[in-house]
């Protein structure tokens, strides 16, 4: 075997057909695209167009809204900060919060604060201080011998006054 005898697997490239190149490639005369009219040009796009009758779309009604007060936390598990105190990336000792966990590599971005959830074990004897936290992630963390400590949400109303 050598380099010049190397090359691909039968089928593995297959030639692009080439339209408009005479009626007896199959492919001629009008390339595909059918007859003439508004689809044989280029530079169409109907989506949702249904031939003058009101799209489905439109039909639809419209439901629901988006919440532009909506916070956005980050999401964080218990078994994700025992990785990373069994690491040697968290101190223990010292409160975790979200500047601890972003500095440790758990978190990539703070967000609107971050929020403990209930999945995975935590052995270890630490205290959170964090924007939310789950009710089976409070109670892991106090059965380790820990605290959750929950910040109060800035409201809304006095940041406007």
């Amino acid at each position: 075997m050598k380099l010049t005898e190397l090359n691909d697997r039968p089928g593995a490239r297959k030639t692009r057909r080439r339209v408009g190149r005479g009626i007896g490639s199959g492919k001629g005369k009008t390339g595909g695209r059918g007859g003439k009219g508004q689809t044989a040009r280029s530079g169409v796009a109907i989506k949702g167009f249904e031939g003058g009758q009101m799209p489905l779309h439109r039909r639809l009604p419209k439901r629901g809204f988006t919440n532009i007060f909506r916070k956005a936390y980050s999401e964080v598990n218990l078994g994700r900060v025992q990785q990373a105190i069994d690491a040697g990336k968290l101190d223990p000792a010292a409160a975790i919060d979200v500047e601890a966990l972003v500095k440790a590599g758990v978190l990539r971005r703070a967000r609107n604060g971050v929020r403990l959830l209930g999945a995975g074990e935590i052995t270890a004897k630490v205290a959170f201080t964090v924007a939310g936290a789950s009710k089976s992630a409070v109670a892991a963390v106090e059965k380790a011998g820990g605290s959750v400590t929950v910040l109060a949400p800035a409201d809304a109303g006095e940041a406007a006054a």
